[in-house]
């Protein structure tokens, strides 16, 4: 008799004691896919402002300056610039056909990139494909929007050339030939190096017949609202011939 009331009574301890447990593991279960829905929605909200934040204020992006020692350890050439070609650096097709320059254009337009600046080739290689990346991905342009970049290893790095309208300077672009500093120069020049390979991209565009002879230079501040190229290279260019106050 007393073994009889003694399994009853375990069986009906064992029952709430299982019942119990699914309670405990439904609860568990249940805490743990809340916690990582609302996980999923934060990573999901972070990437979504930074893109926006990325596409819409990539020109006012503050960006750590290059420390003097890097530009100490470029040389300037004494040669023509040497341009790196589109296969050079890894470039992707543009994704449509672009339109091509009625040449000789009027106008040169400066601007930088408003990156980390670089001194070899490897190096500003990375930040040509990166800004073609973001273009492309980001801003939904068919290419890189420069003609040209320059950068601190005294390399001019082609983008759209001589023969294709840019993306760099929106009323401009089908009249000008965009070349690109990369680096920000807000308040740190560039190196001699970089500012003489930009000369000879001119240079060599007249030479060629690309840019016209009495051509005007601006600074990209001077037909958009932005920075660029930076208050210590636009400082620069007001020395430089051809440079106009007005487009």
């Amino acid at each position: 008799m007393f073994a009889k009331y003694w399994k009853k009574n375990h069986e009906k301890r064992g029952c709430k004691s299982e019942t119990k447990k699914t309670k405990t593991q439904w609860l568990w279960t249940w805490t743990c896919a809340v916690l990582s829905c609302i996980l999923a929605l934060i990573l999901v909200t972070a990437v979504v402002e930074s893109t926006l934040y990325l596409t819409r204020y990539a020109d006012a992006l503050v960006i750590p300056e290059i420390p003097n020692s890097s530009i100490k350890r470029v040389t300037v050439p004494t040669t023509d610039v040497r341009f790196v070609q589109r296969d050079e650096w890894g470039a992707q097709s543009p994704s449509e056909p672009l339109v091509r320059l009625k040449l000789p254009v009027p106008y040169v337009i400066i601007s930088h990139t408003a990156t980390e600046f670089c001194t070899t080739q490897s190096e500003c290689t990375m930040h040509v494909r990166f800004a073609q990346t973001f273009h492309i991905e980001s801003r939904k342009w068919s290419d890189i929007s420069y003609n040209f970049l320059v950068g601190g290893d005294g390399l001019a790095y082609v983008g759209r050339s001589w023969d294709y309208v840019g993306a760099h300077a929106f009323g401009f672009n089908s009249r000008s030939i965009g070349i690109s500093f990369i680096g920000t120069f807000n308040s740190i020049i560039p190196p001699e190096v970089q500012l003489q390979a930009a000369r000879k991209i001119i240079e060599k565009g007249i030479e060629l017949g690309k840019i016209a002879p009495d051509y005007k230079l601006l600074g990209h501040r001077q037909i958009a609202k932005t920075l660029s190229p930076g208050d210590a290279l636009y400082n620069i260019l007001k020395t430089w011939p051809h440079w106009a106050p007005e487009p």
